[in-house]
């Protein structure tokens, strides 16, 4: 992974929208809004729909020079030419998407709450590391709750950038930066909110002053 690739800031996921003009003008703010990086995933689209989404959002993506990443689809990463792709624990292994992908492609990993798990990522090359749900989640309510020391020790331990997901709002976001997070995953937060720029921009403008301290 080259440096200008590292994950950082706001990492947005799509929500599971079915209807592909709703999605990308909603990403488009979103972007707008400062998004370093987004995450492709759609959990009840077909695979004809995934294409055509995935295809509009790179495009979006290299528009605004922001990381377009695709959640538990090698294939459909390598096709569309995305950045990289995300596993989760039932998905491709790191060996697969590597080969699949390349080495100049970004791999991300959701570790939850187990610092084994990431550890043994990050020694199989993983490029980061996801950890959560750290609040409630309206996408995945029953997803493990780890505190926000797994952060501070996984900060500790790994160098890879770490990345905060589950809960995530304007709120709580300080809290997950403070803790370790390099990045903040936020889906509900963002693209429920009255204006999506500004959610975008409210969440980017948390890590130009990263000066917390909750201890």
């Amino acid at each position: 992974m080259i440096p200008s690739m590292k994950i950082s800031g706001l990492y947005a996921i799509t929500p599971d929208h079915a209807d592909t003009g709703l999605l990308v003008r909603q990403v488009r703010a979103v972007l707008a809004g400062g998004a370093q990086a987004l995450q492709y995933r759609n959990t009840i689209a077909d695979a004809r729909t995934r294409l055509e989404q995935a295809g509009a959002l790179r495009t979006l993506c290299q528009t605004y020079a922001a990381l377009f990443i695709i959640n538990d689809d090698i294939a459909l990463a390598a096709r569309v030419g995305a950045d990289g792709a995300h596993l989760g624990k039932h998905d491709a292994s790191m060996k697969n998407a590597r080969a699949a992908l390349g080495a100049g492609k970004i791999i991300g990993v959701s570790c939850y709450d187990n610092l084994g798990r990431a550890r043994n990522a990050a020694a199989q090359g993983a490029d980061y590391i996801a950890f959560g749900s750290f609040f409630p989640s309206p996408t995945k309510p029953a997803a493990v709750r780890p505190g926000l020391d797994l952060l501070q020790e996984a900060r500790r331990q790994l160098t890879l950038p770490l990345v905060a997901i589950g809960g995530i709002d304007l709120h709580n976001a300080p809290m997950a930066i403070a803790a370790g997070a390099d990045a903040v995953a936020v889906i509900s937060a963002l693209f429920t909110a009255t204006d999506i720029e500004a959610a975008a921009r409210g969440f980017c403008g948390l890590f130009a002053s990263k000066n917390y301290d909750f201890a």
